[in-house]
């Protein structure tokens, strides 16, 4: 493990993209040290000023600070993203484990409702249920969660079927080991690779796809704030005020960039299967 992350930070676009994760992290927690004004803080007498030494990024219609937004809709994001994904492991891990490791008609009917989850878009299968629900940060991790699964649940099948096969697995079998220790000791340790990989793409896929819904209005609503939200607002104002839609875009970008170079790396890291080049 240690000569692995030893390698993964001599991956100049890991470092690139951990670097700016943990800019992020830190930027959220320490949000209200930072900035010295509070997100939801009006005033009408700035709106729409031009980025300047007093407000790094200006102000919006509303004469709220785009700098103290962008940092406290950074937290949103985070949690998003991490809670999201958090629910897509618990649920894609154990259906697929269960589908790989037992086969037959249980393999067959977990297998058969994920083919129908995956019949439908996400996003809009995601929009669909929102807009029977409340939008609110809890409802929009909750629906991006429990609808983003199947991807996650049939690689893990796919590895649970190479493992199962594999002696240490027969031998743990032979030696009546319940399923549940050959589950935790021996099958999930080695798919951790995997699933490394998969979290770190999926929490940036988690981060745009809760930036969409709060730009349409089915997100985080306000005055919590939100890079979606601050976009939307932008919209309006997009030949005076450019910097309301150049600041979250970057920010959206740059965040989910960051995850997808992290997730790359670390399949090109810990990916036994791979001939890496230094």
């Amino acid at each position: 493990m240690g000569n692995n992350i030893k390698k993964l930070l001599k991956n100049k676009f890991a470092v690139i993209g951990l670097t700016i994760i943990f800019l992020l992290i830190f930027v959220a927690v320490f949000a209200s040290v930072i900035s010295p004004y509070t997100p939801s803080e009006q005033n009408l007498s700035e709106r729409l000023l031009k980025p300047s030494m007093e407000h790094f990024f200006g102000t919006d219609d509303l004469g709220r600070d785009i700098f103290t937004r962008m940092i406290y809709g950074s937290r949103i994001s985070l949690i998003v993203g991490f809670i999201s994904v958090l629910i897509i492991l618990i649920i894609g891990t154990f259906l697929g484990i269960v589908s790989g490791f037992y086969g037959g008609k249980i393999d067959y009917v977990i297998m058969r409702f994920t083919d129908i989850v995956l019949c439908f878009p996400i996003f809009f299968l995601i929009l669909l249920i929102i807009a029977f629900l409340e939008p609110n940060i809890y409802n929009v991790m909750i629906v991006i969660g429990f609808t983003s699964w199947p991807g996650l649940a049939r690689l893990v099948r796919a590895e649970v079927l190479s493992l199962k096969e594999r002696e240490f697995i027969l031998v743990a079998k032979m030696m009546a080991l319940s399923n549940i220790k050959i589950f935790t000791v021996h099958i999930l340790p080695n798919i951790i690779s995997p699933l490394m990989v998969y979290s770190s793409l999926a929490i940036g896929g988690a981060i745009l796809t809760e930036s969409s819904l709060s730009f349409l209005g089915l997100g985080v609503q306000p005055p919590m704030p939100s890079w979606g939200q601050i976009l939307t607002s932008g919209k309006d104002y997009i030949y005076i005020a450019w910097w309301l839609s150049i600041f979250p875009g970057i920010a959206i970008l740059l965040t989910v960039l960051s995850f997808n170079l992290v997730g790359e790396a670390i399949r090109d890291v810990f990916d036994p299967k791979e001939d890496h080049i230094e």
